[in-house]
């Protein structure tokens, strides 16, 4: 295990008077590889707003060990394609620091969007519309917003919502490879347990405010996935590929 980022300490989560999340534990480390699962509504977003420090723990703690620099990609539908902004101009937002909009770009600032486009395989496209790509190059432009921190922790949020599966796979795959190559730690929010079954080292299941983490050895069972979704959950390998589904009653 590499050197420890982050503890959450028995965080209790929520916005107004509504609890999302009770009593949450679990820590991050470097070089992990963190799936979070769970139906919709169950928290996972809300866990990552509350590591980006958009939100506060009403109880409990999120301690961070050593400086960390934060890559997020949010779901891309919240971000509004009537932007009249190019993919080049997109992936320079993420350069912008405390001056906010008034921030002047520098030539490194361009030299590391172009970079991090090359590392996504988008470059070809820094002056085109982002409004006139399709959801896995608006994907991979929002990936690309992310990298020009250079981070040592990305933050996902269903980052292969309505992809078709090829498309799914090649972000799966440039994930691993940010992930082994630049030794980034990665926490990934999706609703597909197969996803994160042959992405992640460790899960974080959700479910009913509680959730449950661990290294994938751990969680990824019949017995554990079904008691947390109350369903019967098959897992199985086929040609080299974890499958993760509900059973249907016979």
């Amino acid at each position: 295990m590499g050197e420890l980022l982050v503890s959450i300490n028995s965080a209790i989560l929520g916005y107004g008077q509504k609890t999302v999340l009770k009593n949450v534990t679990m820590q991050l480390s470097e070089g992990e590889f963190w799936g979070f699962v769970g139906p919709n509504g169950s928290g996972k977003t809300t866990l990552v707003r509350a590591l980006l420090g958009l939100i506060k723990p009403r109880h409990g703690q999120i301690v961070w060990h050593r400086q960390v620099r934060i890559g997020y990609v949010p779901q891309r539908e919240a971000l509004d394609d009537l932007l009249p902004l190019t993919s080049l101009e997109i992936v320079l937002l993420g350069r912008i620091r405390k001056g906010g909009f008034l921030h002047r770009f520098s030539a490194e600032d361009f030299d590391r969007a172009f970079r991090a486009m090359e590392q996504v395989g988008i470059a070809d496209l820094a002056h085109l519309p982002f409004r006139e790509l399709s959801g896995g190059q608006k994907q991979r432009v929002l990936l690309a917003r992310a990298l020009v921190t250079e981070p040592n922790l990305l933050l996902l949020d269903e980052p292969t919502n309505g992809l078709d599966l090829p498309t799914e796979h090649a972000i799966m795959e440039l994930l691993k490879q940010i992930h082994t190559e630049g030794n980034v730690t990665i926490v990934f929010v999706t609703h597909l347990l197969s996803l994160a079954a042959n992405s992640a080292t460790h899960l974080a299941l959700f479910q009913d405010g509680l959730v449950i983490a661990g290294e994938i050895s751990e969680l990824l069972n019949e017995q554990r996935l079904s008691a947390t979704y109350q369903k019967p959950i098959a897992v199985y390998e086929l040609n080299g590929y974890k499958v993760v589904m509900v059973q249907n009653k016979e």
